[in-house]
This record gives C-alpha cells, structure tokens and sequence, in this order.
C-alpha cells in the first residue's frame, strides 16, 4: 500500500527517541554476494523470529511512526527493504507474512523491470516490475521512493534532485494512485540541501543509515541487517540502539 503523506505526515511533528529501523535490501540466494546487500530466506526467517522471541514485531515506517506520535509503539521495530528487488515478492513478502509483519519498500520508478546497474561489478539483481509493485502495495506493503534511479543525491545538480526526490514521488502517484509518505536517500548519503528538496516533494519522513549531524523525520537512521546477523548479533545490535538512541525533533 502506498500511505497518503497526511496519514503519517502528523508522527513528524511529535519528539521521541529514536526508533529500532532495520534496513534489507535483497532477500535470496547469496553465492556472489560483494557487497553484503543479500539474506537468505532462511536467515530472514530466524531473524523475523528472533524479533517475536522478544516481544517485538516488525511493521512499516508509517505504522511505526503512527504508532510512536501516540506514544505508543515501543515494541515495534521497522522493518524497509531497499532497492525494490524482485525477489522481495517470492522471498521476503511470504515470511513477513508468516510473522504476523509489514514492511515499506523503497523502490526506483525509474527502474522498473530493470537491474541494479549502481553495484557493478556485483551481481545482476532484477528489479520489481510496475506490476509487482502493485501486488507489494495490495499485500499490505508501505511502498515509498528510494529516488528515480539510484542516485547520490549530494552530487547531483538542482534540476536532477527535484527530478529523483519530487519527479519520483509524482512517478509513484501515477503508479499506484496514491504519493507516498516516504523517502529513503540512495547510499544514506544527504545534506541540508537534500533534505530540503525531500521536504518541498511532500514526503513526510525519509530514512538514511548513519546517524550524522542531520536529526528528525527527514533523516531517521537505520541499522543494516545482513546475513550475519545471528541471534547474538541481533540482541547487540539491539542493545546498543538501546543506548545510543536520542531525542528526534524536528530539522532547523
């Protein structure tokens, strides 16, 4: 489902700490694997059940920040696959449907049925088509942008940001009938500048991965999850989000 922004535009105006976001990517077969993007449906299982073991549930970004405006969602843990890689709906939808979870997809509209051409000389992964977009949406899955093509945004001109922040956004409406509510920044990487273009689309939350200068809802960070994460890694993981975690206001 792709989530109207004014549904999960109001969580970005409500301060707290900072909430547990694990970031995927590829769910599959890991035989070449350069760059640690990929989990193997077996590991994504123990991993989903690990989070049950514990109290928690995974859930979208527009769930857990609703939640959170209520001052409510503690044991909820965000659950966002980068990239929209096909095998998201033969691999990663069914588990997460096998443990009572949701998700938000960060796709690239200017991608569809293509491959991840940005990981040279990595792998060729296929991309979601339109079509298995809509069926991610119509499953219960938060779609939101992950810009048009796979971008750095920092180092792009003016008139390429507005194109992969406002252009995908309005890409996405025509695609699935509704904006989506969010944004994740291709590389984690963003400055002032970015932020700003995200902001003036109309998204109401972004995600990258490190924590940096930038706070807020246009900036929440994430922790990657990989096929090294056992269930110790995941409680360490967890732990020192535990303690490093921070107030979340709003970007001045």
């Amino acid at each position: 489902m792709s989530v109207p922004a004014d549904t999960a535009r109001r969580p970005a105006q409500t301060p707290g700490p900072v909430p547990w976001v694990a970031m995927y990517h590829s769910v599959g077969d890991r035989t070449h694997d350069p760059y640690l993007v990929t989990v193997t449906p077996e590991r994504l299982d123990r991993q989903l059940a690990w989070l049950r073991g514990r109290g928690l549930r995974g859930v979208s970004m527009a769930e857990l920040l609703a939640a959170r405006a209520r001052g409510e969602g503690h044991d909820l843990v965000g659950l966002t696959f980068d990239d929209g890689y096909a095998d998201f709906l033969s691999d990663a939808l069914p588990l997460l449907t096998r443990h009572g979870c949701t998700a938000t997809l960060f796709v690239l509209p200017g991608r569809l049925g293509g491959e991840n051409a940005w990981d040279r000389p990595g792998p060729c992964k296929p991309l979601l088509t339109a079509d298995g977009i809509r069926a991610a949406a119509d499953a219960g899955t938060e779609i939101g942008s992950h810009g048009l093509t796979h971008l750095d945004l920092t180092r792009v001109d003016d008139a390429t940001l507005a194109a992969e922040t406002a252009g995908s956004r309005a890409a996405l409406r025509d695609l699935l009938g509704a904006e989506p509510a969010g944004f994740c920044y291709p590389y984690g990487t963003v400055d002032r500048r970015v932020v700003d273009a995200v902001r003036a689309a109309g998204y109401a939350y972004a995600c990258a991965i490190d924590p940096g200068p930038l706070t807020g809802p246009y900036a929440l960070p994430r922790l990657h999850v990989g096929e090294r994460d056992t269930a110790l890694r995941l409680f360490l993981k967890y732990r020192l989000h535990r303690l490093r975690r921070r107030p979340v206001a709003e970007p001045r």
